[in-house]
């Protein structure tokens, strides 16, 4: 079960746009996340929580606006879940240490997984 947090002190801890995409599940606009064209060395973590989710070993460039990872650190730390917003059929992806909203998972990654993690970053 995910981990519950305090809305008034993520909103006071996280940017607003931080805030609306992790707890109300908006996106950033593309291209304009601060990790989508970053490549150093490392682990990225869940904002809300810190829980290491995608190695930069796994980070490609997709050209789809946000950064994209074909694999996830360990499967037990992300869920999945269908999401029909927006008139599409698409794959969420939330933290399930936390619950925040992440981005979606496309099947049209690179071998060997076919997946795109499309994870937000924002700013």
């Amino acid at each position: 079960m995910a981990k519950e947090y305090n809305k008034d002190d993520l909103r006071k801890r996280l940017t607003p746009l931080q805030y609306q995409v992790t707890q109300e599940k908006e996106t950033e606009r593309p291209f304009s996340g601060c990790y989508n064209k970053t490549y150093d060395a490392g682990t990225y973590v869940c904002i809300v929580c810190e829980q290491p989710l995608f190695s930069s070993d796994t980070k490609y460039d997709s050209g789809c606006g946000w950064p994209a990872f074909n694999d996830v650190l360990d499967q037990g730390r992300i869920k999945l879940s269908p999401d029909t917003s927006g008139g599409r059929v698409r794959t969420e992806v939330t933290c399930a240490q936390c619950g925040s909203h992440l981005g979606h998972v496309f099947d049209d990654g690179p071998p060997p997984t076919r997946k795109r993690f499309c994870i937000n970053s924002a700013r």
